[in-house]
């Protein structure tokens, strides 16, 4: 009874993976094998029968949702007698650590980019509006880096502000995985995108609303879509173990590396030390602020142990 009641209330369509992969019709694949390939983290098994069965019934239907937006914004138009700029549709990707939320923009801005009217989309991730290392360690924080706290809220707020007023071009900051920090002076220019997709770890976020009822609050006010990739915490403190002992022997080795100390561990040292950063730090993280998160998504994918896409979840209009 409890899980039929659940069912009958949720305000999701929920499909398996051949349900959804049926949705794609006639969606033309646009990607070559050597392509997905180059798309995809490491770890990840995105091939070309995951872009198939996943990726482009959802690139059909977010082709949907930018035609309806765009008509919306002219209706709006010719009621309020102006002729704004275009506003960009901004598409949110959100999830764990390890999960493959880096893959999933990459792929689905791939896809995008290839629609037949040729759109200008562009991707930035969360990781540059992270406040800088000397900031973090003033402040306590180093051990709470990717935790909401750690970010730069207003910058990231500002940021998407510009973008949906075209404002141009708008500026992200550049983060660097190598140096494990925000790289001063540089930036990733906006410069008014058909599409733009946000990736980060909170970005479906919410905190306390303001009592003046003035402050936009929350990053995915700006969204017009939103998905959360899901795994069981199993499956991925697995996946970000296996990550940390591939990057122990190639990234970690160079000298620059944030984490070189890692590179020569052993076997089971660097399998030590990752579950403990994973309980200590990603676990926690995932549980206090970015799994609360996951039902403010418009679509759910809902990945195995193999990596792939077993059940996807579509929000209900």
């Amino acid at each position: 009874m409890e899980q039929r009641t659940e069912e009958t209330f949720s305000p999701y369509h929920t499909f398996s993976r051949a349900e959804w992969a049926a949705l794609r019709q006639d969606t033309p694949m646009t990607l070559t094998s050597d392509e997905v390939t180059r798309l995809r983290s490491l770890h990840d098994r995105l091939d070309i029968k995951e872009v198939e069965d996943v990726y482009l019934p959802l690139s059909r239907l977010l082709s949907i949702y930018v035609s309806a937006t765009q008509r919306l914004f002219r209706a709006q138009e010719r009621f309020l007698g102006t002729e704004d700029i275009k506003m960009p549709f901004i598409i949110g990707v959100a999830g764990s650590v390890a999960v493959g939320k880096s893959t999933t923009a990459r792929v689905l801005q791939a896809l995008l980019a290839r629609w037949p009217n040729v759109p200008k989309v562009d991707l930035v991730t969360t990781d540059g509006f992270l406040f800088p290392n000397a900031i973090l360690e003033r402040e306590g924080l180093m051990e709470k880096k990717g935790f909401p706290e750690s970010y730069d809220l207003q910058t990231l707020l500002r940021f998407l502000t510009d973008v949906k007023a075209g404002r141009r071009p708008a500026r992200a900051p550049v983060y660097s995985h190598l140096t494990y920090d925000v790289t001063p002076n540089q930036w990733v220019e906006v410069d008014r995108p058909e599409i733009l997709i946000v990736e980060g770890l909170n970005v479906l976020q919410t905190g306390r609303l303001p009592k003046d009822g003035k402050a936009i609050p929350f990053v995915s006010d700006f969204f017009d879509f939103s998905v959360y990739l899901d795994a069981d915490d199993d499956v991925l403190k697995a996946w970000y173990v296996d990550r940390f002992l591939t990057l122990r022997s190639t990234a970690f080795r160079d000298p620059k590396s944030y984490f070189h100390r890692y590179s020569q561990l052993t076997d089971g040292q660097a399998i030590e030390t990752a579950s403990s950063i994973w309980e200590r730090i990603n676990l926690v993280n995932l549980h206090e602020n970015i799994l609360p998160t996951r039902q403010r998504s418009d679509l759910i994918l809902k990945k195995g142990e193999s990596h792939l896409v077993e059940e996807v979840s579509l929000r209900r209009l």
